[in-house]
């Protein structure tokens, strides 16, 4: 039996492909979405939806 191993922690960036636009669109909403949601509950997670989209924004600015 031949061994396998296991590529634990890769990562392969989301801007590589070619649906790159869409699927980081579709997280940005989503983020934004989520912290619109919980607003009333947990501020600390509002804030950290806001961050996430914002990231998200910026990476879209550059690729656009």
């Amino acid at each position: 039996m031949n061994n396998q191993y296991c590529r634990v922690g890769t990562v392969t960036p989301i801007t590589s492909g070619s649906q790159a636009i869409s699927i980081l669109e579709f997280r940005y909403k989503n983020f934004i979405e989520k912290a619109s949601n919980v607003s009333n509950a947990d501020t600390h997670l509002v804030e950290f939806f806001k961050r996430k989209a914002q990231s998200i924004k910026k990476v879209l600015e550059s690729l656009g």
